[in-house]
């Protein structure tokens, strides 16, 4: 027997790394054969207008060209994640720059491509609203006429007695922050194929996050049965919540439906930058108030997400960043308002972090502020305010099970002390133009689905052997996003049923063939997926146990204790289930001439319940850092007028090998999770909440000066250290 003390927490090599270096994986890109009609979509190329004509004559002419299809052959022209609001092919109105009008098939990449020129648009430009606050004013042009509003969203959160919390406290502070768009940048655009198979289905092979949910909106388009299509997934070169949402799957499963024959698309990068989801750009206008032995008295904040043209996810992902207004610490007085607002600029959705790091760029630095301005040490105010065990949310619920962010802090703030001396009087470089600084941070992020969506994930388990267990054989419909989530599901298998990983089958990539474990997002996985791993291991060997054929086989669905929707009115409920906790301590060295930001060292403490693979933790931290670090000084996503200015990797900075830290030391906590296997729980996003608000701090040590945009960019260091030699 393989025992779990063996398995869970060892770092086990990935069964599919070879493939990945050696280039023998198949990503979505490699399915295309040349036997394959090709996909070109017509965009619209500007935010926003009526279609007056759409004349395809010309491009149905071009040799080649087999079909032109437009939102008259879309049966049901709807779809989203939540809010079935984007049409596949717009009608009559476009609403950005990336919407689709038509889609070119042709029997090459070629003329697919010429064709696509030659459809010819008659369009009346409409005036665009690209700004969110601007967007809510009475007589904004409106991005969705039917609904008569640009609001999507308004979520309250109330506690308390902000006007009394405001009036007990020594000192009062002001802030406003902004936050731009983010680019996902996963390694591949996206890309995939469809055919019709010989059972009457439409199959879809692609790269995405969640396969039921593409399979029902897809279904939902067709008019089909569910059963009636299929989804797999290729390899995935990553996705970090931009594949959440259909970007191809939807075009090429129509075009293979209508065409009965084989399909492929393949996006460029430009195309993948202008026409799929980003980050949310928010806005936060916040006041905190604290009393003199440093406990916060009240926090009132106005949050405003740009959620595009589009609902996607903005509603959900605004009520993370209204709840986080106040970041990981108690306050007894809150008054936050969150609103989610339809612009004409490119839709807004998942990523990683999900409104947690816009939210905490902001209460971290009011956070430090109201230290300096109390004469306290930030990382001193920081825990006496700081979530425990029976500390009550914004929401009014105490906070889940398993709460350990003071710990993870105290860990830090040893670790900041003895690497970086944090709290010493600083060495400063011999070149007069650098200065050195340090900063800390902390952050929460919820694991799992939130605010009463229902939270589940199915596994079954069947095992075989001949008087003993020899194999196992585990569905569960979850996406490896280059994460590793299958090896962590197949290391909780093998360490609850006793047997080595590689005597267990993983059917994971088939939306027919393996059941719904939900998305991977939301750091959910490992917790969600691999409890219901778990229990249907227990389920089976149980069964096992009680017969004579040797055989067992259980599916269970896990389900975690419910969270609610929250009170239209105060906000009141029960948002989550389970939180991760990180806090983060950096040093910078800030070029006075240039205004650029260098990043020697982070350290970056997390509790996460249990690694069931240290190395995959260890490698979720490391590489989230450098998304983090790529979002807090580089990544200038720019829109001006709702027309991308930066869709390419030569205008659209990403980190590289040179910007990244000379240290990172990852640190890891494991305070069980009551609802993880083992104790687990995710980690995924949670070294993106921190690292803005502790790389500002450590600016301001250095320099005296607060960054409150990101990107945090040299042109913004230079400004700010202007406008205080302008004040002086």
């Amino acid at each position: 027997m393989t025992s779990a003390e063996s398995l869970i927490g060892a770092a086990l090599p990935r069964p599919d790394a070879l493939a990945k270096v050696t280039g023998a994986a198949r990503y979505p890109a490699d399915l295309v054969r040349p036997d394959m009609l090709r996909l070109r979509i017509v965009f619209a190329g500007r935010p926003h207008a009526r279609i007056r004509r759409l004349d395809t004559a010309a491009a149905l002419a071009h040799p080649g060209v087999l079909a032109v299809l437009t939102a008259a052959d879309v049966p049901y022209n709807a779809y989203g994640l939540i809010d079935a609001d984007q049409p596949a092919l717009c009608q009559d109105v476009v609403r950005f720059e990336g919407d689709r009008v038509a889609l070119v098939v042709a029997e090459s990449n070629e003329a697919a491509e010429a064709g696509a020129k030659l459809v010819a648009v008659d369009y009346e430009n409409l005036p665009a609203v690209t700004d969110p606050r601007a967007a809510l004013a009475p007589d904004a042009p409106l991005v969705h006429e039917r609904l008569g509003t640009n609001l999507l969203l308004h979520v309250p959160i109330r506690k308390g007695d902000v006007a009394r919390g405001f009036a007990a406290a020594a000192v009062v502070l002001d802030g406003e922050f902004s936050t731009s768009w983010q680019e996902h940048a996963y390694l591949q655009p996206e890309a995939g194929v469809a055919y019709m198979d010989d059972a009457g289905r439409v199959v879809i092979e692609t790269a995405g996050q969640w396969l039921h949910e593409d399979r029902r909106q897809i279904a939902e388009m067709l008019r089909l049965p569910e059963d009636q299509v299929v989804v797999r997934y290729a390899a995935i070169g990553g996705a970090f919540g931009g594949r959440e949402d259909l970007s191809v799957q939807h075009l090429l499963a129509l075009a293979a439906w209508k065409l009965r024959r084989p399909v492929a698309i393949v996006w460029s990068r430009e195309e993948s930058m202008i026409a799929h989801h980003k980050r949310h750009p928010i806005t936060i206008r916040c006041r905190w108030g604290a009393g003199s032995d440093g406990k916060i008295t009240a926090v009132e904040a106005e949050v405003i997400a740009d959620g595009g043209a589009y609902a996607s996810t903005s509603a959900e992902v605004t009520k993370v960043a209204t709840l986080f207004a106040t970041g990981c610490y108690e306050v007894a007085n809150v008054a936050v308002d969150g609103r989610a607002v339809y612009t004409n600029n490119i839709p807004c959705g998942a990523f990683r972090g999900f409104g947690a790091p816009q939210a905490q760029f902001a209460s971290e630095v009011m956070v430090t502020r109201l230290a300096h301005a109390l004469g306290l040490d930030p990382a001193e105010l920081r825990r006496r305010n700081i979530y425990r065990e029976g500390s009550v949310e914004p929401t009014g619920q105490p906070v889940p099970e398993g709460v350990s962010a003071a710990a993870v802090l105290d860990r830090c703030i040893a670790e900041a002390r003895a690497r970086l001396g944090y709290g010493e009087p600083r060495a400063q470089p011999a070149d007069p133009r650098i200065r050195r600084g340090v900063g800390i941070a902390c952050g929460i992020k919820n694991v799992g689905y939130s605010f009463g969506y229902p939270e589940q994930a199915t596994a079954t388990v069947e095992l075989f052997g001949v008087a003993e267990l020899e194999r196992a054989q585990v569905r569960i419909g979850a996406a490896d996003v280059g994460q590793g989530a299958h090896l962590a599901l197949r290391q909780i298998a093998a360490a609850t049923l006793g047997i080595p990983p590689e005597r267990i089958t993983m059917i994971t990539d088939d939306s027919s063939e393996a059941p719904n474990a939900g998305s991977a997002s939301a750091s959910r996985m490992t917790l969600v997926g691999g409890r219901a791993v778990r229990d249907a291991c227990l389920a089976a060997r149980e069964q096992w146990s009680a017969t004579e054929e040797y055989h067992g086989m259980a599916t269970v669905q896990f389900r975690p204790s419910a969270t609610t929707p929250l009170d239209p009115v105060t906000g009141a409920g029960r948002p989550n289930y389970s939180y991760g906790y990180a806090a983060q301590a950096v040093e910078v060295e800030v070029n006075l001439l240039t205004g650029q930001v260098r990043v020697p060292r982070i350290i970056s403490v997390h509790d996460v319940g249990r690694a069931i693979n240290r190395q995959q933790v260890e490698g979720q931290i490391e590489g989230c850092l450098a998304q983090a670090l790529g979002y807090a000084l580089l990544e200038h996503f720019q829109v001006r007028d709702g027309r991308i200015l930066t869709p390419y990797f030569s205008t659209y900075l990403l980190p590289t090998a040179p910007d990244m830290p000379d240290e990172i030391v990852p640190i890891i906590l494991e305070t069980a999770d009551p609802e993880g296997p083992f104790g687990a729980r995710g980690v995924a996003e949670m070294a993106l909440v921190p690292l803005t608000p502790a790389i500002a701090s450590a600016i301001h040590d250095a320099t005296g000066v607060w960054l409150t945009q990101q990107p945090m960019t040299p042109e913004r260091v230079l400004a700010a250290l202007d406008a205080v030699t302008k004040r002086q």
